[in-house]
């Protein structure tokens, strides 16, 4: 949405739009909203986003907030955590009584 008010045609921040279905509910991105301010954002995320009640809460987050790994990092940022041993359960006794599947 641009701002017709604005001389030099810039658009107004970009935010990140994240619903709740039903309370207790993880929030999903839903997608994102144009406006000026975080109050804005609110509203223009309810209006798009909630119109026929769709979300029980809305969150708004500028979209420069939010930071990122890089597809080309994935392999050292998400390396497997098979060198990790201390992850694997091998080293916790099973309480008596306790039967695995």
């Amino acid at each position: 949405m641009e701002d017709s008010n604005k001389k030099d045609g810039t658009q107004w921040r970009l935010w990140e739009v994240f619903t709740q279905k039903k309370t207790g509910e993880p929030h999903e991105h839903a997608g994102n909203v144009h406006a000026p301010d975080a109050e804005m954002a609110l509203q223009n995320a309810r209006d798009v986003y909630s119109r026929r009640g769709e979300a029980t809460n809305l969150w708004v987050v500028p979209s420069e907030e939010i930071i990122s790994s890089k597809p080309e990092d994935s392999d050292s940022f998400f390396d497997p955590s098979e060198d990790k041993i201390y992850r694997h359960p091998q080293f916790y006794k099973i309480p008596k009584g306790v039967t695995i599947d």
